[in-house]
């Protein structure tokens, strides 16, 4: 198996920064109203000097009421409501840190609508109204004032915490819908067409079928083709690998290692939502239809009928586009792939990565108990995929000096490149 390092870094090394992409993606249920509640709203919205003050979780105005599952101030209710509907995409210029208070909520709209979403306001409860409320006495351990020192702290933590992870989803979502062709929005844009990898070559006058010699030219050649569907995915994969969260502070092997040994597994994940299991298809991101028969000449029947059932496996999994870059991320993350010098550093990446999948689902799904454990399961599907692939292109290897690939392609795969030769020999 290729050890991922290869020659030529500049996978990782070239890119300048890109601005995060698409807004956050997810999240569900959490309180709503009730007699408590009620007791809230009066007292927030009178006033009498009595009455004691309640604070917005977000922002720590005056709270007018619980709004989308927390006790909130007319203007974080607003700001929350209008970045759901609308779908706005936020930026921080400082790293996701703004401290959020009244006196300069407006300042920072990326973590002000991280920290709606860390106090537990539900993006649900804005699309479809009225969600389960949180226990009465949760509720009164955070707004009590006879709370101890120990009591507070641990409450800190526990958002801080919270505050990390949901920086977490939030980073991934971005770079998913920035450096993915395939999103949900983005396929909807997707205008298919019949293609094919088969190439015309010369036979011999009288000739009825190939020979063993020519099978293999036509073999190379539908490869060669694939390559080129293929490369356009490399480059979207590694911009995304360096937007993960620690990803850049591993070494620069390390991060070669990973995107390497991970591509093909992160590709197919990507890929499940373009399997067409009625016409048999592989649709890719500039619309091309690739037929599943042609798929078994390059690889081989086996293969592919595994690709096909995995990635039908995973689409009935209904995840949405936060939930399957977070996925990818845990792929990518894969501490015990072959070359690796700090698997520990990996580790924690993908520690951080299950943490915030976990969160995500859990909000997002919160009637589908078992739905976790069966994203997961996934990984170790794909991880005999990739090992079968990698077999498949030992094959590939051997010939490299037949062919001509895309040259990321080749670097992705570890295959030397054969640069006086423009196509495979078809003598």
């Amino acid at each position: 198996m290729a050890d991922g390092r290869g020659t030529g870094g500049w996978l990782v090394r070239a890119s300048a920064l890109i601005p995060a992409g698409a807004l956050f993606a997810g999240s569900s249920p959490t309180p709503s109203e009730g007699t408590d509640q009620d007791k809230v709203q009066q007292a927030a919205d009178s006033n009498s000097p009595k009455q004691p003050f309640v604070p917005c979780k977000v922002c720590g105005d005056r709270a007018s009421g619980y709004h989308y599952g927390v006790t909130s101030c007319e203007g974080c209710k607003g700001f929350f409501r209008r970045s759901i509907q609308k779908q706005i995409d936020y930026r921080c210029l400082r790293d996701g840190k703004c401290m959020v208070i009244r006196l300069n909520r407006n300042r920072c709209q990326y973590c002000r609508f991280k920290k709606c979403l860390a106090v537990g306001m539900s993006r649900d409860s804005v699309r479809y109204g009225r969600v389960p409320k949180r226990s009465k006495s949760l509720e009164d351990h955070s707004v009590s004032s006879t709370d101890s020192a120990t009591s507070s702290q641990d409450q800190l933590a526990l958002e801080n915490k919270q505050l990390a992870i949901y920086d977490v989803i939030l980073s991934i979502s971005q770079a998913h819908h920035s450096h993915c062709a395939i999103t949900e929005d983005k396929i909807k844009n997707i205008v298919r067409q019949p293609a094919t990898l088969m190439s015309k070559i010369h036979i011999p006058p009288g000739q009825i079928q190939f020979s063993n010699e020519e099978l293999e030219v036509q073999r190379l050649l539908m490869w060669q083709q694939l390559a080129t569907l293929v490369t356009p995915a490399i480059n979207s994969v590694v911009e995304f690998s360096k937007r993960v969260p620690n990803f850049s502070d591993l070494s620069q092997d390390d991060q070669l290692v990973l995107i390497k040994l991970g591509f093909f597994e992160i590709w197919l994940t990507r890929m499940a939502r373009m399997i067409d299991r009625e016409e048999n298809v592989m649709v890719f991101e500039d619309g091309s239809c690739i037929s599943r028969e042609e798929l078994a000449v390059v690889y081989s029947p086996d293969f592919v009928t595994s690709m096909f059932e995995v990635c039908n496996g995973f689409n009935m999994l209904n995840l949405n586009d936060t939930e399957i870059g977070l996925f990818t991320a845990i792929v990518l993350a894969t501490a015990d792939r072959q070359g690796l010098s700090d698997t520990s550093a990996v580790e924690r990446i993908q520690d951080s990565l299950v943490e915030a999948l976990t969160l995500q689902v859990s909000r997002n799904h919160s009637t589908e108990e078992n739905l976790f454990a069966a994203v997961l399961m996934k990984l170790p599907e794909l991880r005999t995929l990739g090992s079968q692939h990698n077999d498949l292109l030992r094959w590939y290897r051997l010939q490299w000096h037949r062919g001509n690939l895309p040259p990321l392609f080749a670097e992705i795969y570890d295959i030397p490149k054969n640069q006086a030769a423009e196509t495979p020999s078809q003598s």
